[in-house]
């Protein structure tokens, strides 16, 4: 082995080292034959010479090596033998080491005596000399009298190179001659040589550093090791350049634990900052030898300071100059490219080979990931990572997910990090597609939106990323997922297909016959998802290649299999096909200009056919036709027929009727309709009449109004009669008359009304961006018609238990139906009204509370109630007493806005002109948009942007199927646009947005001045004042769901942030923020929304406020703007919020703002143990003090009903707070302990005082969260605290018995909580008994060895702790605890004999508890 060691680590000689190594082995094996004078042997009298010959080596001038005729050690032997039996011994060793001196002042016999010796054989001693032997200045190191002399020689010599390149005289003479000090039998004065060659690095150049540093572990003595060590370790804090030599050498050196965990440090500090090619060698030695105890805080460490973005900053530089630069730079900077991706895929190639051959490195990793708590440290590092363990550790791949599915839904590791990780390092990832297929096949099962979409992202990022196999791999896998039947995997699965047709179509070209055989599968396929699979496969089929025909004619024939078919689902399917196959050629057609004349003929043939199936030309000269002769009439005084009602025309806003007005004829039709169930329509075919459904009416007109905006370039005029022409309806004043109406006719009321409401929205889509004064005017009124008739239909829906609405939406199989509420609720709402409202404030410190711990985020519902809701359930039940029903959870039946509706929101006031019949203007009447219809827009416009803007992953997760399939309807069409289209729209409302915002702010303003400041003062306008605050609170949430969108963070959307921000800007300066910075941008836009905060009219709007705040400060954040945050959440939760009637603001919905305002306020100041103890000594004494109804003066909104939601909020920010401390650890300094003592004092403090509020607070609520966030407070403090307690107990010895006592006080309190529960035998507390216990044993046995561990086990001892209840007072119901020797107490050494017990109760715990023990685990 050692010969092998030997052979690796020599030189050759040569133009250079490494290059002429061959010809050295080739020289070794060869035979020579002695050669003479005249072939360049040394002849001369100098007494080394003639001693060296005479040993049997040969000395050879030129580039020839010496020659050896014996064996090494034979030579060794000989020449040790004649200086020694020389007769001028001792003296002729000093000869012997001048002679040396002057044979190698020529540069060639010094290389010659520096490279190994060539073998010389002749007949007689072929077999004495070993092919590889070593150079003659190696030889005469390793004889003992020589050593000392030549090792001197040749640290004199190395000087004389320091400045010589390499290859100068043929050979790196600095470098060899260290080589020959390597491997040495024996080194007479080891310490001297060490301590010569350490004084060499100091003064020698880099390269001579690199040399000496890196042969260090084979010239030092084992005993040498850690000085040396210690000593190298010093150069990497000075100088960067030897980072891989002295990284290298320490790595080969036997450190002790405290010098490995000193240089650890010393490099992971120099991580940031050392260069790209360095940077594997770096973080191989951190990786080395990781014990298990601290590999989780070495990692952790290792990610916080490895940051991938500085290894991309490199390629990014060096491809925008290659673009600046002639070709043969372009050439270079794609080598120096290339280069930098080879080290990057180094650095991850460390960190796999530790993963795998190191144990615990994975668990250890995986460990520092889930402890990284705040979002923006999450890092493409640990993404990549955790891919590379995924594919590296079979047994983590489980772990790996988990993590992953906790992340996402928190959006700690976003879409981005994704694309990032993709774009800059495919060349690491690649490596791990196997793992990417799997988890994104894993993540499309899941039932969270949020990692659903993960895993298609991961689908679209890994097509576009790998090779042609990799593309091949995903689109099978997700041709699985949509031949699955899934639902929301087929949805998922066509979605990314069709991005990846529209982004690479010519790379997804090569794979449509995988796409094709989805045809097979169109069972399982909805209207929606047929319509995305024939987009497909038209894009592909219509594409430039010629060879894709086959696809063209595959999907012609299914086409007209379907067309030709007699049930309803395939027929529609063939249509839903033929015209999405007609849009993709009439798209494609317009890039064939180029292509040859058979492919257009082709094209036209496909297209004649398919024209010929739909019968295009026919729809297109009937549309207007059809839809005049099946609704619309001439309006005439009587309307013939026999009708479920009288026929009255309604909504006419054509006032002149000399011209002869026509008017929507929808009663009639619907009454034909219902009458036509009873009736056969054999008959009524026999008769000629045509059956014409009024389901039609809506989706008829949308069909004529879009053929017309088509024909006349955007003009409604050929149709603007229908704007403002009636409907034919019924007398709708029937509020007291519902009762009386029988049933058939109620719901016949219900589908009159959702007709009605229906065709107005279909009208406002229409007519919403004509410019035309008139038709605005109109528009505004028809949106005023929509917001009555809602208010009807709720009314008539309540009366309706049971009833389902006529369908309005047609691009899926089957609705959901909808809710329907209990008839009893007719006659008893006036009722029990003022019972619901008396019982209300015990519910929110009891039941509803109740549930706080289980839903902590305050999540609503799916069905969620509108702010025009909340105002009519509010105003309209109190006048009439008829209960309304929330027709959010009707959207499947309403017919869907265009996102072109909100131009409305750029209105103002408008004037219609009324005129007469001689076109004369008479009188002009002010149309103004309402505060109701204000409302209703904003409404739909809100859930748009959330739908589109914000992920899934922040908002509720929807209930198994049926919440997902929901989610989507009534956004069909806003779901053909893309994320940053809606959001270009939103953006570009901003303007009308702010102005209605500052109206509401300059009415609440004005409204608070008129009245002094009072709520419910006597000129308020109740209904008018609710309406207001829902227009404030709903523009707020716009606002919020825009600027929260996470495609601004994408480079491509930075311009379109840049205009938001503008428009904000300019409310404050005008004209001055064209240049401004983004981030003076994002300051002014703060300072602008932050002037809104004194009008806020509920704690609705004031949370909303805050929320938006957080999103535009995040961009980025800045410590005032966390400061501005954290002092408007406490200036909002020093207010006073009452409602309209004059009682205070209460209810879940409030419960669940507070809880999260709170969190707000808790996570943004800069001290959260000093604001707990605030609100726990400060705001709860005085609730304490108050009335039964009262409050605290300092914190309003702190009431006994809300007091769970501040103790839940506290309990747990005081936990997670405890848990930000660092383990004490026994390097720290004095200093350092003192001020985490300090930390943990005030912590203790806090958790003493919360947790004995529970005394007065005694609510099941309170307990539960006090004996769950108890037990973690506990389990912090054994991990955290406990240590540091260890090592500062001998300097800090008072500090620390006080903590302790402290803290006894709160276990003593949490152990009778532990009784409390079980003699009230609550299950949901005692779940919570049993691990809280055997932390309270925990405890006590850590402090036991902490006193052990400072030899003080004196001052612990152990008795009898009673169980007591709540109260304090003894629990005697049990006789088996006067005998159970299991209970005791732990006590500290008293310093007042007088103090009442100070013990650190205890007992055994853990699983020997029985069922009836009530022992102490303090």
């Amino acid at each position: 082995m050692v010969s092998k060691r030997k052979l690796s680590k020599s030189d050759a000689h040569g133009d250079s080292l490494i290059a002429e190594l061959p010809q050295t082995k080739k020289s070794r094996i060869s035979c020579k034959e002695k050669t003479s004078a005249e072939d360049g042997v040394v002849e001369n009298n100098n007494i080394f010479v003639q001693l060296v010959k005479s040993a049997g080596i040969t000395l050879n001038a030129g580039e020839r090596q010496n020659d050896i005729a014996v064996d090494q050690a034979t030579f060794q032997k000989k020449l040790c033998q004649i200086l020694r039996k020389h007769p001028f011994y001792p003296r002729i060793v000093q000869e012997f080491v001048s002679g040396l001196e002057t044979h190698i002042k020529d540069r060639d016999q010094f290389r010659n005596c520096l490279l190994p010796c060539a073998p010389v054989r002749g007949e007689g001693t072929r077999n004495l000399v070993h092919s590889y032997c070593e150079s003659l200045i190696k030889l005469l190191l390793g004889i003992e009298t020589l050593q000392p002399a030549i090792i001197t020689v040749l640290l004199e010599k190395l000087p004389e190179f320091f400045f010589d390149t390499v290859g100068t005289f043929g050979t790196n003479f600095p470098r060899l001659i260290v080589n020959q000090f390597k491997w040495l039998d024996k080194i007479l004065d080891s310490k001297d040589l060490v301590m010569k060659l350490m004084q060499m690095v100091s003064v020698s150049p880099a390269p001579i550093q690199h040399d000496i540093i890196t042969s260090l572990p084979e010239i030092l003595e084992d005993s040498q090791q850690s000085e040396v060590a210690r000593e190298v370790s010093q150069l990497l804090k000075r100088d960067n350049r030897l980072t891989v030599p002295i990284l290298d050498a320490l790595s080969s050196l036997d450190l002790d634990a405290g010098l490995l965990a000193e240089v650890r440090q010393s490099a992971m500090i120099i991580v940031p900052a050392v260069k790209l090619e360095d940077l594997p060698v770096v973080i191989k030695f951190i990786l080395h030898n990781i014990k298990a105890v601290d590999a989780v805080e070495v990692i952790s460490a290792l990610r916080k300071n490895l940051d991938l973005s500085s290894c991309i900053l490199p390629l990014q530089m060096l491809s925008s100059q290659s673009k600046l630069k002639s070709q043969p730079q372009t050439s270079s900077s794609t080598s120096q490219v290339s280069s930098s991706q080879n080290c990057v895929k180094l650095l991850f190639d460390v960190i796999k080979s530790a993963v795998r051959f190191q144990k615990g490195i994975s668990e250890a990793w995986i460990k520092a990931i889930e402890n990284t708590v705040c979002v923006s440290d999450h890092k493409v590092l640990d993404l990549i990572v955790l891919l590379l363990i995924h594919t590296t550790n079979t047994k983590s791949r489980k772990q790996i997910e988990r993590v992953l599915r906790n992340k996402i839904p928190l959006g700690c590791v976003p879409e981005q990090l994704l694309q990032s990780a993709f774009r800059n390092h495919s060349l690491v990832i690649k490596d791990f597609f196997p793992s990417i297929l799997s988890l994104a096949q894993t993540f499309l099962h899941s039932a969270d939106p949020c990692v659903v979409s993960f895993g298609s992202c991961m689908y679209k990022q890994a097509f576009a990323a790998f090779d042609s196999y990799c593309q091949q791999e995903v689109v099978s896998a997700l041709v699985t997922h949509v031949c699955g039947g899934n639902d929301v995997e087929m949805d998922i699965s066509l979605d990314v297909l069709t991005d990846l047709v529209t982004l690479h179509t010519s790379s997804l070209i090569c794979y449509a016959t995988f796409v094709k055989n989805i045809l097979d599968y169109t069972e399982k396929l909805n209207p929606q998802q047929i319509r995305k699979l024939f987009y497909i496969l038209g894009e592909l089929a219509f594409s430039q290649r010629q060879e894709d025909s086959y696809i063209q004619d595959d999907m012609h024939m299914v086409i007209r299999k379907w067309l030709s078919s007699t049930v309803p689902k395939y027929k529609q399917m063939g249509i839903i096909g033929a015209i999405t196959v007609a849009g993709s050629m009439a798209a494609k057609r317009r890039k064939e200009d180029g292509c040859s004349l058979e492919r257009t003929q082709q094209s036209e043939e496909h297209c004649r056919q398919l024209s010929i199936l739909l019968d295009l030309e026919r729809i297109g000269k009937s549309v207007v036709e059809d839809f005049s002769n099946d609704f619309v009439v001439d309006l005439t005084p009587a309307v013939d027929g026999v009708h479920l009602f009288p026929v009255k025309s309604l909504y006419n806003l054509d006032e002149d009727e000399s011209q002869g007005t026509i008017v929507i004829n929808l009663l009639p039709l619907l009454s034909q309709n219902w009458l036509g169930k009873s009736v056969d329509e054999n008959t009524t075919r026999n008769q000629g009449k045509k059956i014409v459904s009024p389901e039609c009416l809506s989706p008829s007109f949308r069909l004529l109004r879009l053929y017309t905006t088509e024909q006349h370039n955007g003009s409604m005029e050929e149709i603007d009669a229908l704007l403002g022409c009636p409907l034919h309806l019924t007398d709708l004043e029937i509020e007291g008359n519902l009762d009386s109406l029988a049933k058939q006719e109620r719901e016949f009321l219900c589908s009159l009304l959702f007709h009605s409401l229906n065709w107005f929205r279909e009208v406002v889509n229409a007519f919403c961006q004509q410019q035309d004064l008139e038709m605005k005017g109109k528009v505004l009124t028809r949106l005023q018609n929509i917001t009555e008739l809602q208010n009807m239909l709720r009314k008539c829906l309540a009366a309706s238990p049971g009833y389902v609405p006529p369908r309005a939406i047609f691009d899926c199989e089957a609705l959901e139906a909808a809710p329907t509420i209990n008839a009893v609720g007719l006659v008893k709402k006036k009722k029990t009204g003022e019972k619901k409202q008396k019982s209300e404030g015990s519910k929110d410190s009891s039941a509803d509370h109740s549930q706080m711990e289980e839903n902590p985020e305050g999540n609503q519902p799916e069905a969620e109630t509108t702010q025009l809701e909340k105002v009519l359930l509010d105003t309209t039940e109190k006048k009439s007493g008829i209960p309304l029903v929330q027709l959010q959870s009707y959207r499947a039946f309403f017919r869907e806005l265009d996102l072109e509706v909100f131009t409305i929101l750029h209105c103002g006031l408008l004037t219609k002109s009324i005129l007469d019949s001689e076109m004369h203007t008479e009188a002009r009447e002010i149309v103004q948009l309402g505060p109701a219809e204000l409302v209703f827009l904003l409404d739909d416009l809100c859930q748009k942007l959330e739908h589109i803007l914000i992920p899934p992953a922040a908002k509720r997760a929807p209930f198994l199927k049926q919440g997902k399939a929901c989610r989507k309807i009534g956004f069909s069409h806003l779901c053909q646009r893309s994320s940053q289209e809606v959001a270009q729209c939103a953006v570009e409302l901003l303007k009308p947005l702010c102005n209605h915002m500052e109206n509401m702010h300059n009415y609440f303003q004005a409204l608070m001045t008129e009245n002094q400041g009072v709520v419910d003062g006597p000129r308020v306008n109740i209904q008018e004042h609710q309406l207001m605050s829902s227009c404030y609170q709903q523009l707020l949430q716009a606002f919020r769901f825009l600027f929260a969108w996470s495609g601004f963070s994408q480079r491509e959307n930075s311009d379109l942030l840049r205009s938001a921000l503008k428009v904000l800007a300019d409310r404050l300066k005008p004209g001055e923020t064209g240049f401004l910075l983004l981030e003076d941008l994002i300051s002014e836009s703060f300072h602008y929304l932050l002037n809104f905060q004194h009008s806020v009219p509920n704690f609705q709007c004031a949370l909303t406020l805050t929320q938006l705040l957080i999103v535009i400060a995040e961009k980025p954040v800045a410590s005032w703007k966390k400061d501005k945050i954290a002092s408007l959440a406490k200036q909002f939760l020093c207010q006073s919020w009452m409602q309209l009637s004059g009682t205070r603001e209460k209810g879940s919905q409030f419960s669940d703002a507070l809880h999260t305002l709170l969190c707000v306020y808790m996570e943004h100041t800069d001290n959260i143990l000093k604001a707990v103890e605030d609100i726990s000594s400060v705001g709860v004494p005085e609730l304490i003090n108050s009335a039964n109804d009262g409050y605290s003066s300092t914190y309003p909104t702190l009431t006994r009903q809300t007091f769970p939601v501040f103790f839940q909020v506290m309990m747990a920010q005081l936990e997670n707070s405890a848990r930000s401390i660092s383990a004490g650890k026994p390097s720290d300094s004095s200093e350092v302990q003192l001020e985490k003592l300090l930390h943990w004092n005030m912590a203790v403090r806090d958790f003493h005082i919360l947790v004995n509020l529970v005394k007065v607070f005694d609510s099941r609520p309170v307990l539960s969260i006090c004996l769950k966030y108890g037990r973690l407070f506990v389990e912090a403090f054994l991990k955290l605290a406990m240590p540091l307690l260890d090592y500062s107990f001998k300097k800090h010895r008072e500090d620390v018995q006080s903590l302790l006592k402290t803290l006894q006080l709160s276990t003593r309190q949490l152990h009778h909580m532990c009784g409390h529960s079980k003699i009230h035998q609550d299950l949901g507390l005692t779940n919570h008994v049993p691990l809280l216990k055997k932390s309270l044993e925990q405890f006590v046995y850590r402090v036991k060895a902490m006193l052990a561990f400072n030899h003080c086990q004196e001052a612990f001892w152990v008795g009898i702790l009673k169980n007591r209840d709540l109260q304090g007072e003894e629990i005697l119901s049990q006789d088996s605890e006067e005998n159970d020797p299991g209970e005791g107490v732990s006590q500290l050494p008293r310093e007042d004999p007088a103090e009442g017990e100070g013990d650190i109760s205890g007992s055994e715990g853990g699983s020997k508890h029985n069922d009836d023990d009530e022992e102490s685990s303090e």
